[in-house]
């Protein structure tokens, strides 16, 4: 994908679609569709619908919570009616709201599951490290006013690389059945002031990255030693963990599939990073076990409820 292209509009797209969906999460509580409260679902899900002109069900490759931003969620739906690449993206855009966007469309295979065949999930969460507090960045950064030392966050976050047990930082409320995941990197890295955490990883917990998020920045106002994240992840005890950070720092910019399905790559968001020049998928996955079965893995295998 490149910055500029001209979307086809005279080609009806079959078959299974996938999307690019950006959005600012300040407003929705959450991704998922909620009956009693504004959510990205259910706004995408209606657009989607009026395009259409019958019901669309879409699956996205996370759930995002209350207030938390995405520059590239990615979904997938089954459409009932055929329409072009343009007609999709400008008839459903012009029926959401100006914080929830369509980036792409794309035909994809029948066995793409936007959830189920992700590889890998990326995150970003954004500290602004300044005496004065955010005026322009408000709704998508966390300030912190106390200076941060971002290598010593960096030393003390890899203790989180690798697969290890999470409990410590997992919310109370968490409906996961394992707290096992397994993280591919967790960088901090100060950029002005700018104190930005890049995390990737097979999935997270709910809450994960903002009570990490938490515990970083203690260790960066040097109220913790470096030691600290791996102290707390020996624990296995949400109990004996640190304050979750706010959601308004938090940033969902990247899903990662088989190169089979060959999904358009963009800039990796938000655009306050915009400098740094690093595109969607662009890092190597790590040579594991986990990511070799996954990509093995078809829809229909998923689903299946056998052993």
């Amino acid at each position: 994908m490149t910055l500029y292209y001209h979307f086809d509009e005279t080609t009806p797209l079959t078959g299974r679609l996938a999307m690019g969906v950006e959005y600012d999460g300040t407003r929705f509580c959450g991704f998922q569709r909620l009956k009693h409260a504004p959510s990205v679902q259910g706004a995408l899900e209606e657009a989607l619908a009026r395009v259409a002109g019958a019901p669309v069900h879409l699956y996205a490759s996370g759930r995002t919570d209350s207030g938390v931003h995405a520059t590239r969620q990615v979904i997938h739906f089954d459409p009932p009616t055929a329409r072009s690449e343009k007609a999709w993206i400008f008839g459903a855009n012009s029926n959401l709201p100006r914080d929830l966007a369509i980036r792409w469309v794309k035909p994809v295979a029948d066995d793409f599951h936007s959830r189920l065949g992700a590889l890998a999930r990326r995150y970003r969460y954004i500290f602004l490290n300044q005496l004065s507090r955010p005026v322009m960045e408000r709704h998508n950064v966390t300030w912190c006013r106390d200076p941060l030392d971002a290598p010593a966050m960096h030393r003390a976050a890899q203790a989180l690389v690798g697969e290890h047990d999470f409990s410590s930082f997992r919310a109370a409320g968490c409906q996961s059945k394992s707290p096992w995941r397994q993280m591919h990197f967790c960088e901090v890295n100060r950029f002005g002031p700018l104190v930005v955490i890049d995390i990737q990883g097979n999935a997270f917990l709910h809450h994960m990255i903002r009570n990490i998020a938490g515990a970083l920045a203690s260790v960066g106002r040097g109220a913790r030693s470096e030691s600290y994240i791996k102290e707390l992840l020996d624990k296995r005890s949400r109990r004996e963990g640190d304050v979750t950070a706010p959601a308004c720092g938090l940033h969902f910019v990247d899903s990662i599939y088989d190169e089979r399905f060959e999904l358009p790559r963009e800039p990796l968001g938000p655009n306050l990073l915009a400098f740094t020049g690093e595109w969607s998928g662009e890092r190597a996955l790590p040579d594991n076990a986990r990511i070799a079965a996954r990509r093995k893995l078809s829809f229909a295998d998923a689903l299946d409820p056998r052993p």
